[in-house]
């Protein structure tokens, strides 16, 4: 019999700071229970995954200067690179 991952949901101390960081944006909505996100028309822009990793959806100007500022990666999740999302480091 296959065994199965059991889905978490992000650290509550994540999500906690995720909320205060869109609130600051006030027709902004959060969605999404275990991976909480915000969209504009649809398209998403920013994912807190589960793993309790952010990242954000940038164009590939702004996207090539915040890897190299930041020193990280472009994100990553159940296996699969999501080229327009870059990781933000916990430190940013």
């Amino acid at each position: 019999m296959p065994t199965t991952t059991k889905k978490t949901a992000a650290s509550s101390e994540k999500v906690e700071l995720y909320d205060k960081l869109i609130s600051t944006v006030p027709k902004l909505e959060r969605k999404g229970a275990a991976n909480p996100y915000t969209a504009v028309n649809g398209n998403m822009f920013t994912l807190l995954h589960q793993s309790s990793t952010l990242a954000i959806r940038l164009p590939e100007d702004k996207r090539q200067e915040f890897l190299k500022k930041y020193k990280t990666t472009l994100f990553e999740a159940y296996g699969a690179v999501m080229k327009e999302y870059v990781t933000v480091p916990d430190a940013v």
